[in-house]
């Protein structure tokens, strides 16, 4: 997998003062993850954070308004390391991804989080919109990326012009990234069973022929 260096967390609106350090980012997000696996969602506090992370309870707060805020970055930032190479194909493109998110999802730190601020979201709209924002939406990229790919060498056909044909798209992406999300999700995190280069090979298949595809 290629890493990059990820976004920034979310900004919070109406703070001034000096820029933010990239490091001490690092530091306080690496910490909330090494938290969740040892304490738990319940047993997390801003302290237990701001402990191992070497800084100041204000430090976090000037940076986050709350636990859920900081998790779903902490989660986000490592959804950020996913890329999407140039196989050569679709289908290559596909299982290359497929199999990037099936690892990040079998780290401990990706799966308690991720499964931490699910569970706590049914609850809480703000936290669904942050992580839809922070984390699905952002990572959508890689669904237009691979579209445009695709259609760059005909295996796709392009996108009808005009507003109509931007809405289609958009809503394309979406029905794309929640396939293919649900089902690593579900496998990874609800079934327990690995993504593995056979795995991804036959859901790819799926994806590019249908129902029909499998046999």
């Amino acid at each position: 997998m290629v890493a990059r260096m990820p976004h920034s967390p979310c900004p919070r609106k109406g703070r001034t003062g000096r820029p933010r350090n990239v490091e001490t980012d690092r530091a306080i997000l690496d910490a909330t993850r090494a938290a969740l696996v040892d304490l738990g969602w319940g047993k997390l506090t801003m302290g237990d954070v701001a402990a191992r992370a070497g800084v100041a309870k204000t430090t976090l707060y000037r940076r986050w308004a709350n636990k859920n805020e900081l998790v779903v970055d902490a989660v986000a930032v490592l959804f950020d390391e996913l890329e999407l190479p140039d196989r050569g194909c679709l289908q290559s493109d596909i299982e290359g991804v497929v199999l990037q998110f099936g690892a990040l999802l079998a780290r401990p730190e990706t799966k308690t989080a991720l499964m931490a601020v699910v569970a706590e979201s049914t609850t809480d709209e703000a936290l669904r919109e942050r992580i839809r924002s922070a984390i699905v939406d952002r990572q959508k990229r890689l669904v237009t990326l691979g579209r445009e790919r695709a259609q760059g060498r005909g295996e796709l056909p392009p996108d009808a012009p005009g507003h109509d044909g931007e809405a289609a798209a958009a809503q394309t992406v979406g029905l794309i990234f929640d396939v293919i999300a649900g089902a690593i999700v579900h496998r990874t995190l609800v079934s327990a069973e690995p993504v593995d280069g056979a795995w991804a090979h036959q859901f790819s298949t799926v994806l590019m022929t249908g129902l029909g595809g499998l046999g």
